[in-house]
C-alpha cells in the first residue's frame, strides 16, 4: 500500500525493515516453536517403539545360594500405543493447530504494525525537514526586515522600538531551530531502531530533503465486513478462541479411562551362543486401562478452568472485532476532516503571503506602521507550519487507515503439518 505515495526512499525502507526488525525476528522464532509443538502433538497419535539390548552376569554366594554364576543376554523391541478413544489426543492436535495459526497471524499483525510505524516515522522526518525549511526561509526574510529597520532608524525614519521589535521577532524564530533539529534527529533514530541498525546509520539516506509524501485523492477501503477477514489481530483472536475451546475437550477427556496397548518381541538366552537361535524367541502382549477413581475434584476443576479461559478468549475476540471497526471508522473520519483542514490552510497561507507583501510595501512607503509587518510575519510562519503539519497528518491518517484495514501483508498458504 505504501507505493501509493510514489516515494522510492519509503519503498526501499519498507523492503529493508522486513528483513532486519528485531520484533519480527522474535515473532518468526515463536512461529517455529508453534510448528514444532504441532508436530509434537501429532506424534502422540502414533505408537512409540524402542529397541533394547542387554547383557548381565550374576553370581550367588555358596552360603546363601548355589554359588553358581549365571549370564543373561537379550535383544528386544518394545512398543506402546495409547488409544485415543475419547478424543484427548485429537483435541490436543486441534489446539496445537489453532495455536500455530494464531502464531502465523501474530507474525502478520507485527508486519502490519511494523510497516505502519516505519511509514509514520518517515512522514514525521519529512515533516520536520519541511518545517525546518519554512523556518529558515522566514528567518532570512525576517533578517532582511531587521536590516531594513536598522537602515530606516539610522536615517531617522523610524524609532528604536521598531528595531527592537524586529530583532525580537527574528530571534524568536531562530530559537525554534534547535528544537526542530532535535526532533528530526530523534525521528531518524527511531526509524533506525525499527530497521534494526545503529542510530545515525540512516542519516545519509534521509538527510537529502524531500517533500512530505502526498497520498492519492481517493482511496478504496472496501466494506466493513472485509475488515473482519483481513485484520490479523482478529484472525489471531479467533484462532486463540478455537485453541482454548479444544483445551476444554482435552480436559474433559482426561476424566474418562485411557487405554494402552503394549508389547515386545525379541531374543533372550542364558548363553550368548544361543541368543540367535529359534528357541531364543520371546514376546509379550498387554492391554491396560486406567481410570482415576478419586482426585478430590481436580479433573472436574480443570474442566471449569478451561471453560473459564474459553469465556475470556471469547470476550477478547468480541472486543478485538469492536476495536477493529472503531479503528477503521476513526481513521476514515480523521482523514476526511484533515483533508478539509489542509484545504483551508492552503487558502490561509496564500492570504498570509499576500498580507505580508502588502504590509511590507506599505511600511516601506511610510503609509503603515511596523506592527503590521511583524504581525503578518508571525501569521505567515504560523500558518505555514500548520500547513506542513497538516500535509504530514493527511499522509499519516492514510497510513493509520491502511493499518486499521489490516494492510501490509500478503496471505500465503501455510504448510500443512503431517498427522
Amino acid at each position: 500500500w505504501w507505493t501509493v505515495f510514489n516515494d522510492d526512499v519509503l519503498s526501499g525502507l519498507m523492503a529493508r525493515v522486513q528483513n532486519s526488525n528485531l520484533d519480527l525476528r522474535q515473532a518468526q522464532a515463536r512461529l517455529k516453536e508453534a510448528r514444532a509443538r504441532r508436530g509434537l502433538a501429532g506424534a502422540n497419535l502414533l505408537p512409540t517403539i524402542t529397541g533394547k539390548s542387554g547383557a548381565s552376569q550374576s553370581g550367588s554366594s555358596e552360603q546363601a545360594g548355589s554359588g553358581q554364576t549365571s549370564e543373561f543376554f537379550s535383544h528386544k523391541i518394545d512398543a506402546s500405543w495409547e488409544l485415543d478413544i475419547f478424543g484427548k489426543l485429537r483435541r490436543g492436535i486441534e489446539a496445537a493447530d489453532a495455536n500455530l495459526q494464531a502464531s502465523e497471524e501474530d507474525l502478520r499483525d507485527i508486519l502490519v504494525s511494523l510497516y505502519a510505524e516505519t511509514a509514520l516515522n518517515y512522514v514525521e522526518i519529512r515533516s520536520f525537514q519541511a518545517r525546518l525549511a519554512i523556518t529558515e526561509f522566514n528567518l532570512n526574510a525576517q533578517a532582511e526586515t531587521y536590516q531594513l529597520t536598522q537602515w530606516r532608524y539610522q536615517a531617522g525614519l523610524t524609532t528604536q522600538l521598531d528595531v527592537d521589535q524586529s530583532q525580537l521577532n527574528l530571534e524568536s524564530t531562530r530559537a525554534t531551530l534547535p528544537q526542530l533539529h532535535s526532533g528530526l534527529e530523534q525521528a531518524q533514530n527511531r526509524l533506525a531502531v525499527l530497521l534494526g541498525v545503529l542510530p545515525g546509520t540512516l542519516n545519509a539516506l534521509l538527510n537529502p530533503k524531500r517533500n512530505i509524501p502526498t497520498p492519492p485523492l481517493s482511496v478504496a477501503v472496501g466494506v466493513p465486513a472485509e475488515v473482519l477477514r483481513r485484520r490479523p489481530d482478529i484472525r489471531r483472536a479467533e484462532r486463540k478462541l478455537a485453541a482454548q475451546t479444544a483445551q476444554i475437550g482435552v480436559a474433559t477427556a482426561a476424566r474418562y479411562p485411557n487405554f494402552t496397548l503394549s508389547g515386545s518381541i525379541g531374543l533372550e538366552a542364558l548363553a550368548y551362543t544361543n541368543l540367535y537361535t529359534a528357541s531364543a524367541k520371546a514376546f509379550q502382549i498387554a492391554a491396560n486401562s486406567a481410570l482415576t477413581l478419586f482426585d478430590a475434584g481436580r479433573l472436574r476443576k480443570n474442566v471449569e478452568i478451561q471453560s473459564a479461559l474459553q469465556e475470556q478468549a471469547l470476550a477478547l475476540y468480541e472486543a478485538t472485532v469492536l476495536q477493529a471497526l472503531r479503528d477503521v471508522e476513526n481513521a476514515l473520519v480523521a482523514m476526511a476532516q484533515e483533508q478539509d483542514r489542509r484545504d483551508t490552510l492552503l487558502k490561509a497561507a496564500a492570504a498570509a503571503t499576500s498580507a505580508l507583501n502588502l504590509a511590507q510595501s506599505q511600511y516601506s512607503a511610510g503609509t503603515s506602521d511596523f506592527f503590521r509587518v511583524l504581525d503578518a510575519q508571525r501569521s505567515l510562519l504560523s500558518v505555514q507550519n500548520q500547513l506542513a503539519l497538516s500535509h504530514a497528518e493527511v499522509a499519516s491518517n492514510l497510513i493509520r487507515l491502511y493499518k486499521a484495514l489490516g494492510g501490509g501483508w500478503t496471505e500465503t498458504p501455510s504448510p500443512q503439518p503431517s498427522p
